[in-house]
């Protein structure tokens, strides 16, 4: 089936505009490079010009984050139309609509899919999913297969961890946590005994490193760190509101999936507990305002995000909005066209290089600073670690009124703990 939703062409974005090249090589070459074709793109009104395709690795259909991987993916295809429609990239429109392939984060699936599209594309436009990526990366070294990072696990900002393969924007989830918690104790109250729910693995195990490291450094008590699952993997989620509510935290940290963030949050308050809730940017979805915990949610649990919201200022923002007609089903559409401009930028590089190669590009990743227009925060690639200085967040609260049922109440928020951390390597490893 298609996982593209009609996006709207009528208009040419400025900044994509700034992603054009004088064509590195002439379109009507022809190339032996995987990727890389001087046909132009199936269904492309520009037949002057050649076609870069990438490919999609995503949950798009019956998985935890369905919802999010399917909004995402809108969010990269209506990014790279309006990088075709201002030009392209030295001669070429790019494709990431081919050799899109559903995983619904099932790491054999992601792995079989990976061997289907290898031999047709240059590069990975998404690979969602960690601990699916950091096994898929030797192999992606061996074919010289640079990737973007469709999560927000701390190695993507260490090259010792990603081998120069993964290119990622905005911060980790162990600096979400920490930036989390200082807004939340800024706005709300200082919370002193913390429970932490998270989904095992690098996700959940990156966001409650982070949530310990903030704790640390801020006197307080991570009350219990509770390992759980995706619903379709431990059924409910009984366990953890049991515990929760034996450790009798003041706050409960959240690095689950929407589903499991409702059950949680309903089940907690209808047995009494008046803590608050702070979640990671997964942990959210539109349609919980239609679930009975959404009284509770809207009351009493905010979520953050590494980009600009949807009514943002930011040119980013500005620009995502004017490139569809309709407003998005959640806020991954908005997510999706902030993590594809460091590809653009790789892809412009290695074009001006006259490299458009899978070792191009590779070669083009060392140094490179792309611009997020202020949508998102981008370390430059190839850097030793991040930049806690340039890492912000945006905090939202649930509201049925505000697009995508969720408002943004701050953005661009820096919190003073991070700086302090002195982090010199991920916070979690497989």
């Amino acid at each position: 089936m298609a996982f593209t939703s009609r996006l709207r062409r009528s208009a040419v974005v400025p900044v994509v505009a700034s992603l054009v090249l004088v064509a590195a090589c002439s379109s009507g070459e022809s190339s032996s490079e995987p990727g890389v074709t001087s046909s132009p793109c199936p269904g492309s009104a520009h037949q002057d010009r050649g076609c870069i395709y990438l490919g999609v690795l995503s949950d798009l259909e019956n998985g935890p984050f369905s919802a999010l991987g399917a909004s995402m993916h809108e969010g990269q295809v209506a990014f790279w139309n309006e990088v075709n429609r201002a030009g392209g990239i030295g001669g070429y429109d790019v494709d990431i609509t081919t050799n899109t392939r559903n995983t619904s984060l099932d790491p054999r699936l992601h792995r079989t899919s990976y061997a289907e599209i290898e031999p047709q594309v240059l590069a990975l436009a998404m690979s969602f999913g960690t601990a699916q990526t950091i096994a898929m990366l030797n192999q992606m070294d061996a074919d010289d297969m640079v990737s973007v990072a469709a999560t927000q696990w701390s190695g993507w900002n260490y090259r010792s961890a990603d081998r120069n393969l993964v290119l990622s924007a905005g911060y980790s989830y162990c600096t979400e946590a920490v930036n989390g918690l200082d807004w939340f104790a800024r706005a709300h109250y200082q919370p002193r005994n913390i429970a932490v729910v998270a989904y095992r693995g690098n996700y959940g195990g990156d966001y409650a490193s982070g949530a310990l490291k903030w704790a640390i450094a801020n006197g307080a008590t991570i009350a219990d760190r509770i390992d759980t699952g995706p619903n379709g993997e431990v059924g409910n989620q009984d366990e953890p509101v049991a515990q929760i509510l034996a450790a009798a935290p003041d706050l409960v940290l959240l690095a689950t999936g929407p589903a499991e963030t409702a059950e949680i949050v309903g089940k907690l308050v209808k047995s009494g507990f008046t803590g608050r809730f702070l979640g990671s940017l997964p942990t959210w979805n539109a349609a919980l305002l239609q679930t009975a915990a959404a009284p509770a949610l809207t009351a009493l649990y905010n979520y953050t995000t590494p980009v600009d919201s949807w009514l943002g200022d930011s040119a980013g923002a500005r620009h995502a909005r004017a490139a569809v007609d309709r407003e998005p089903s959640n806020f991954g559409y908005s997510l999706g066209w902030a993590i594809s401009y460091p590809l653009a930028a790789l892809l412009r590089a290695a074009a001006e290089n006259g490299e458009l190669t899978r070792a191009g590009l590779r070669r083009a990743v060392v140094d490179l600073r792309p611009d997020g227009e202020g949508m998102v925060a981008i370390h430059p690639t190839g850097a030793a670690g991040p930049d806690p200085d340039v890492e912000w967040s945006s905090v939202f609260e649930p509201d049925k009124t505000a697009p995508m049922g969720a408002r943004a109440i701050e953005v661009g928020y820096q919190g003073q703990t991070l700086g302090k951390l002195n982090l010199h390597e991920p916070c979690t490893r497989l």
